[in-house]
């Protein structure tokens, strides 16, 4: 079999025959075996099939984790359809878009997030699936579509679609990333090479498996018959214990997960002697911390869906301060505006080229070509590399502007939107500050027309009933004018400069 011809599911497959009795996927209540997780993989693909559910169909999932998460993106490797993950800390307006420009044949529900779906118009979906509760109007329940294997279904290459990513809303909307099964599968080896992961490997799946990084790692941890230990929702103190009871080894962190994992670790006790690697962004003293109080290391690296995760990977102490050095399968430049190498040292544009590189926005070809000019990927962020090779991060491009506030993307774009639809706004500016507990933070600088009055409170309380509350300001200020450049446009760096 050649890597054209590899699928995700293939990997199901190898783990039921080498792995069979070893745990696959752990949940709360039930814990999984290679050969039970296929067996309920395939006869889940069963009831899709027989359901019309085809090749290059898009099934969306508003969920939390569960084993039926697992099945869900297991039976799409299986028949070919496209897995479209739904962020359900979206609002329901935003729901709205994605449901749309994902154009499913299927959605499956978490029961928890009916109630989001209340003013989402779904009657254009053929099927309605609803996990954990089989009396839901309007709803059949994902229990049902557990059928007999399908034996003939249309062939799945490796580079067709596995799952799209809603990443990139530059203009205030999602766009979609598609990521292949050699997209997916191709990422996951440097990871396994650099951190030595095997079958023996435990994995916290606690951040949503609809995040590049959460689907990422679980992926990775398939790929060596290891086990993913499934978190529905993040607890602190229940992940603390969890960690012990499963000897989970490997585990994401974005602020402020790991500093509430250890404040929780030492309130129970917790031991983590299994614990061997945390992936992801921290502050520097939370990394101490965690050097102090564990024997993990923290891997740090350069990432983003439109590149299947990470392009550059470094263990934290190697070169502190740094996003460590581009893997075997990327080629990172950072270049200026013309594509032209910048010096080392100074800061550029960083591009990708490799395997990991993504399909293309969904639906978006004049935004995949601009992303793709001079033949490499623009990620919209810039670095720098030092002499040794290390890449350093700087920043983002203006056009580009992005706030990540707890590993969550938040780009200003779609909160001013929100912001300059109130009567009383004249011009608005969103830009990230520093925070402690979650990296970054929505501050909007408002410009209110003369005479007009307006509360913090009224901006956040309008920014929540229109998106995700997540990207509602922490912080507010008032101005009788924002900083313009000289043809009247907002100049974004000086409000940073001000009121950053």
């Amino acid at each position: 079999m050649g890597l054209r011809d590899l699928t995700i599911y293939h990997f199901l497959e190898h783990n039921a025959r080498v792995f069979g009795a070893q745990p696959a996927v752990i949940g709360s209540h039930e814990i999984l075996s290679h050969g039970e997780f296929l067996e309920r993989v395939n006869r889940l693909a069963g009831g899709l099939t027989q359901q019309g559910i085809e090749k290059g169909d898009r099934i969306c999932v508003l969920a939390q984790n569960s084993l039926e998460y697992f099945d869900l993106y297991g039976a799409c490797a299986k028949i070919g359809a496209i897995a479209y993950p739904v962020n359900w800390r979206l609002s329901a307006e935003e729901v709205q878009y994605v449901v749309e420009l994902a154009d499913p044949k299927m959605i499956v529900v978490g029961i928890g997030h009916v109630p989001q779906l209340e003013n989402v118009d779904l009657e254009q979906i053929p099927l309605r699936a609803i996990i954990d509760d089989p009396s839901v109007e309007n709803y059949l329940p994902l229990a049902d579509f557990y059928q007999e294997p399908s034996l003939e279904l249309e062939e799945v290459k490796s580079d067709d679609p596995f799952v799209i990513i809603s990443t990139a809303a530059v203009a205030g909307v999602p766009r979609g990333a598609v990521l292949t099964h050699r997209n997916m599968i191709t990422a996951g080896y440097p990871l396994i090479a650099a951190l030595g992961l095997n079958s023996n490997d435990r994995h916290l799946a606690a951040l949503p498996l609809f995040h590049i990084t959460g689907l990422g790692l679980s992926l990775a941890a398939i790929q060596v018959g290891g086990a993913n230990v499934v978190m529905e929702t993040f607890d602190p103190a229940q992940a603390a214990s969890i960690m012990d009871e499963h000897q989970v080894t490997l585990l994401a962190d974005f602020p402020p997960i790991l500093s509430m994992l250890l404040d929780a670790k030492e309130t129970a006790g917790a031991k983590w002697l299994s614990l061997r690697y945390v992936l992801g962004l921290d502050a520097p003293d939370i990394i101490q911390r965690l050097y102090a109080e564990t024997s993990a290391q923290f891997w740090t690296g350069f990432g983003q869906s439109e590149i299947t995760g990470v392009a550059t990977l470094g263990e934290v102490m190697e070169k502190p301060g740094s996003a460590g050095k581009p893997v075997p399968l990327a080629r990172v430049r950072c270049v200026d505006a013309s594509g032209m190498d910048v010096p080392v040292g100074d800061p550029g544009e960083i591009v990708v080229r490799g395997p990991t590189v993504f399909a293309g926005y969904w639906r978006d070809p004049d935004a995949t070509y601009y992303a793709s000019r001079h033949g490499w990927h623009h990620t919209g962020d810039v670095g720098k590399f030092d002499e040794d090779g290390y890449l350093f991060y700087v920043g983002r491009l203006p056009e580009k502007d992005l706030i990540k506030s707890g590993g969550e993307n938040i780009y200003p774009a779609e909160v001013e939107h929100v912001i300059q639809e109130l009567t009383e706004v004249n011009a608005v500016c969103v830009i990230g500050v520093p925070d402690p507990e979650w990296g970054e933070a929505v501050k909007a600088v408002v410009e209110l027309i003369p005479g007009e009055e307006l509360t913090k409170e009224k901006i956040q309380e309008a920014v929540a009933k229109r998106i995700a509350s997540y990207k509602k300001p922490r912080a507010v200020e008032f101005t009788d004018a924002l900083p313009r450049g000289s043809e009247g446009e907002i100049d974004r760096v000086e409000v940073k400069s001000r009121y950053g």
